[in-house]
């Protein structure tokens, strides 16, 4: 009964007015000590005086604490803020208490009222210390009973440094906190075995399994600034070993108005405990290369588009037309524009294979950069419906370069894939093309044609992580193709980043590779997201190994066999050197390819595969194309043999 009633009643505070009348009560007790103490705890004084003065006294100090306001502070939060406006208003009343002894000795007007200069003395480091003491008295009992009962879990925070410290006030003076701070791990061992606030400073050596369960942990907290990400990394990576939520304080430029909030701090996102440094852009040439330009961004509501989009709508360009057939995401990038300041744009919904409405848009607003990122993306479902990734993926890229070059558009950047780099799909086989068909339209030195080329990025539709994050929520298994299999991974603002770069630093034919860091083995990732949500591999939570699919690598590339790379300005942007290619015949087997496909041909897929001799294959019912013209090929061999040896 007691625990409802405090739990309850936790969120009510205390009203000023009842803080003024004990404060004012303190005051007077404080008056009555200093005359006992001054005394030597007897009577020898006039207590009729006493009582005379004991009035003006309340009277003075009431009127001290309305000045100063240090009734107002909300005592369960108390801090050294409240603290000062205490200081301050006990100095007040002193002063205003020795001038009326003064006055009143100096014009004889009370003869009762002549206080000794050290009562008033005394009383004041006896008043300061009272109303300091009873306020931490009342802030430690709450804590003490009112939080006691809303505590639900253990916390240890990594890092006894100011940060940790900070930490440690946040969750601890936040009311509706239902954590409790048991113990700081830290690497010092100037630090280790001494108490902060009262809470125990632990060695890293001795967290164990055996250590959390003795002190119920339930959640590790990061509170590590000016800290190596790699070190950072490594730390987090040993942390999820553990059956606990991991998760980190943001840096302190993140804080609201320099102070931390328990609601800032976050579980631990896969992406820090991928094996790459974030990649931050100094000195961009992105904003002369945007300034008083016309935009077009094509996918423009799509994983990549959408955060082109956001990047490009900070900078000084002219206009900036979004373009994509999705309504709904359209809508509502549109409305997040709006929301963020951002209204020099124009969302349209048109479909980038009707040539018709692409031509009317380019002719209306005459852009002067194209960011082509239109696409369709998915391997499997591609795999059977080689149609329409050819429409799109093909044909159109091939009107948008087409329309580009008769409007006169200055820059035209492509958005690729690595999966174009030997491909064994049909998707991976139609963005190389598409590579192929921009390369050849460059040699008409007209447009600046520019391809950038990287792997998989964090959270984008479809992508492993945010499916692996619903299957965690569903309670498992989650399901990895095969155990070996290995991506590169980027992030959504870090690729976008880099696509502008590119597009800022191209001259035309290039195509630009993305240092994507070292790849990530699937298997791995899924584990450390279930050791992230706090769950454990696989009591919890399972892995089902599936099978690779349609078309699926075991691993990707990001150059094919032939190519090598020539570094630029920036380290994390390179430049492919492409094999030479026959641009006549390339144009006219793309032309041929898009004809073929509107009368729906079932030998497409062969014409692909002339088109890209190293499209082979994998896991695919298009691997008995590749077998035959294996067979084919030994059939022609072994003739040649035979008529050499006649």
């Amino acid at each position: 009964m007691i625990k409802n009633y405090l739990v309850n009643n936790a969120h009510r505070y205390a009203s000023k007015w009842l803080v003024l009348a004990i404060d004012v009560c303190t005051i007077s007790i404080s008056f009555v000590l200093s005359y006992l103490i001054r005394f030597n705890l007897t009577l020898d004084f006039e207590v009729s005086k006493l009582l005379v003065q004991l009035p003006v006294v309340a009277f003075i100090a009431l009127v001290s604490f309305l000045i100063t306001g240090s009734y107002k502070g909300v005592v369960r939060h108390t801090g050294v803020r409240d603290v000062y406006n205490i200081f301050n208003a006990i100095c007040l009343s002193s002063i205003l208490s020795i001038f009326m002894v003064i006055t009143n000795r100096q014009y004889d007007m009370m003869d009762d009222f002549t206080i000794p200069l050290s009562i008033i003395i005394i009383h004041s480091l006896i008043a300061f210390l009272a109303l300091t003491a009873s306020r931490y008295l009342f802030k430690s009992l709450y804590h003490n009973l009112v939080r006691k009962f809303k505590i639900t879990k253990n916390v240890l925070i990594y890092g006894a440094g100011e940060s940790g410290i900070l930490t440690y006030n946040a969750i601890s003076n936040h009311t509706s906190s239902n954590a409790a701070v048991v113990g700081y791990i830290d690497d010092d061992h100037k630090k280790i075995g001494k108490s902060i606030n009262g809470v125990m400073v632990y060695g890293r050596h001795e967290l164990n399994e055996f250590f959390l369960d003795k002190k119920d942990v339930s959640e590790i907290i990061f509170a590590i600034h000016n800290i190596d990400s790699n070190k950072l990394r490594e730390l987090v990576e040993n942390m999820v070993d553990f059956p606990v939520q991991v998760k980190i304080v943001p840096p302190i430029e993140d804080w609201i108005n320099g102070e931390l909030k328990v609601s800032q701090i976050k579980q631990i996102q896969i992406e820090d405990l991928l094996n790459r440094k974030p990649i931050n852009i100094k000195k961009s040439k992105i904003s002369n290369a945007l300034k008083n330009q016309v935009v077009f961004v094509t996918g423009g509501a799509g994983s990549i588009g959408s955060e082109i989009v956001r990047q490009i709508a900070h900078y000084d360009y002219k206009s900036l037309i979004v373009i994509d057939q999705a309504e709904s995401a359209l809508y509502d990038l549109q409305q997040e524009l709006k929301q963020n300041g951002f209204h020099n744009f124009v969302p349209i919904v048109a479909d980038i294979r009707d040539k018709n409405r692409m031509n009317m848009l380019f002719q209306e607003h005459q852009p002067t950069m194209v960011f082509h990122a239109a696409a369709y993306k998915h391997v499997p479902l591609m795999e059977y419906n080689a149609y329409e990734a050819i429409k799109i993926n093909v044909a159109g890229t091939k009107m948008l370069v087409d329309l580009s070059l008769a409007h006169h558009v200055d820059k035209f950047v492509f958005v690729s894939t690595d999966k174009a780099v030997n491909p064994t799909n049909v998707m991976g086989a139609t963005k190389r093309i598409a590579e192929m068909y921009i390369s050849s339209m460059q040699q008409q030195k007209k447009t600046k044609f520019i391809t950038t080329r990287f792997g998989n990025v964090l959270g984008s539709n479809g992508s492993v992580i945010p499916l692996f994050k619903k299957q965690i929520e569903k309670g498992g298994p989650l399901t990895v193709t095969h155990p070996g299999i290995t991506r590169f991974f980027m992030t959504i603002p870090e690729a976008s980043q880099l696509v502008l770069e590119a597009a800022a630093m191209g001259q035309g034919g290039e195509i630009f590779i993305f240092d994507m860091g070292k790849s990530v083995k699937i298997f791995d990732l899924a584990k450390n997201m279930i050791k992230l949500s706090g769950l454990r591999y696989p009591e919890d939570i399972d892995i089902q190994i599936t099978g690779l699919r349609p078309g699926e690598k075991l691993y990707e590339e990001l150059l094919a066999s032939g190519e090598n790379t020539l570094p630029t300005y920036h380290e994390k942007i390179m430049i492919s050197k492409v094999r030479e290619l026959n641009y006549v015949s390339v144009r006219s087997k793309v032309d041929e390819l898009c004809v073929s496909n509107m009368f729906f041909n079932t030998d497409i897929v062969c014409l692909m595969k002339e088109i890209v001799p190293e499209f082979i294959s994998n896991n695919s019912e298009f691997c008995k194309l590749d077998d035959a013209k294996d067979n084919e090929e030994k059939s022609a061999d072994t003739k040649s043999v035979k008529i050499l040896q006649s």
